[in-house]
């Protein structure tokens, strides 16, 4: 059983708004720090941002603050990624990470569980 699922992905034009979901199974989700992770052909993974288990604290990578926001239902096992201003810059398949009792963290070794990805793609 996969532990998270990624859905929300597509195809969208510049300027354009996705909202992508992940749903957690077989976890304490609300135990889990929650991230979002982008990789894009070529590139390595990079860190887009994370969401503590009460929601009180976010963390952002600067090329998607003001654009992009985390949030979470722990009542529902979800998080969600609502991405706005989307850019072409920004196509990539994005993955949902946990990490147990996590602090927030930009590496993606810190994560123990991981989705299986949703292609974001960003036409300009």
């Amino acid at each position: 059983q996969v532990p998270l699922v990624e859905s929300g992905g597509g195809l969208v034009q510049a300027g354009g708004s996705l909202r992508l979901s992940c749903a957690a199974s077989g976890l304490t989700f609300s135990s889990y720090t929650m991230g979002w992770f982008r990789q894009a052909p070529g590139k390595e993974r990079e860190f887009v941002a994370a969401i503590n288990w009460d929601s009180r604290t976010t963390y952002y990578l600067d090329s998607v603050k003001g654009r992009f926001t985390i949030s979470r239902d722990n009542a529902k096992n979800t998080v969600y990624l609502q991405m706005n201003s989307l850019k072409p810059e920004d196509t990539a398949v994005y993955y949902c990470a946990g990490d147990l009792f996590g602090a927030g963290s930009r590496w993606s070794h810190e994560y123990e569980h991981w989705g299986q990805g949703t292609q974001v793609t960003v036409s300009s």
